[in-house]
């Protein structure tokens, strides 16, 4: 995988002021190497949690912290099965997923070390695919939820997602968790 694949997407590759928002606050300019070093910080934040805090909502929030990580892990699960619908190269269109119904459902709370443990496997396995797309696969796009995007966007969108959240649960529960090495330059 050439690391200019995974360059920063330039404006054409998405549509959503949403999008351009969550991608400007990653840092970094290589997808891959933002989301590896991402793993660190799942790990340390979910270690400075206390057990009290885990299910405690924190106003003005809806969601408790295990809430919040498991929309992570679903949202991750998600952004992998975009990318790969995407990659192919056959321009689909995907639906909308409801983040809110799936929180709000609570269908899938359980033991959080088990949660944090998933959430990290989803992002071992969302960095697999990501590392075995030739460089045209990460120029692919389709439409995702009405808005055009390439597998590109979607790769910084997947890091960009999970710093909007864990930015919040820092914030939340009073703790800044180490975020991974540097690999940033």
């Amino acid at each position: 995988m050439s690391r200019l694949a995974s360059r920063r997407p330039e404006s054409a590759e998405y549509d959503s002021d949403y999008h351009r928002d969550l991608i400007a606050r990653v840092e970094g300019r290589c997808a891959i190497e933002t989301l590896r070093s991402q793993l660190h910080w799942i790990c340390d934040l979910a270690g400075s949690i206390s057990t009290e805090q885990v299910d405690r909502v924190h106003g003005p929030y809806q969601w408790t912290i295990r809430q919040v990580f498991e929309h992570c892990a679903n949202a991750e699960r998600m952004f992998g099965y975009r990318i790969m619908c995407l990659a192919d190269g056959s321009e689909p269109t995907l639906p909308n997923w409801d983040e809110n119904v799936s929180a709000d459902s609570r269908f899938g709370l359980g033991n959080f070390s088990a949660l944090v443990t998933e959430l990290g496997d989803l992002r071992k396995a969302n960095l697999g695919l990501l590392q075995r797309l030739t460089p045209r696969a990460w120029d692919a796009a389709g439409t995702v939820a009405g808005y055009h995007v390439t597998v590109r966007s979607l790769a910084w969108l997947t890091a960009g997602h999970l710093l909007h959240h864990f930015e919040i649960v820092e914030n939340r529960c009073g703790v800044t968790a180490m975020r991974g090495p540097t690999m940033l330059e």
